[in-house]
């Protein structure tokens, strides 16, 4: 026989790429399943973001509401010494 492997040496080199193989699929498995955890937080904070930005607007758009409420000169009277 020219091939040095013995008969009993084959199934042993499929039963470990079997293993390998099903070592894979359940890391791939478990990869996707974070990606979608992952994706659903990124959803989620971007909403959060999103909603903050636009209470920021408003709050900047009261506060120049105010700001312009206030007297011109009273600006100029608290600068004075």
């Amino acid at each position: 026989m020219a091939n040095n492997a013995t008969p009993m040496s084959n199934p042993s080199q499929i039963d470990q790429i079997s293993e390998r193989v099903e070592r894979l699929l359940l890391r791939y498995a478990e990869v996707q399943r974070t990606n979608a955890l992952l994706s659903q937080q990124l959803d989620s904070l971007t909403q959060e973001r999103d909603s903050l930005k636009s209470r920021l607007a408003a709050a900047r758009a009261r506060v120049d509401a105010l700001l312009d409420r206030l007297p011109e000169n009273s600006t100029a009277q608290k600068d004075r010494p």
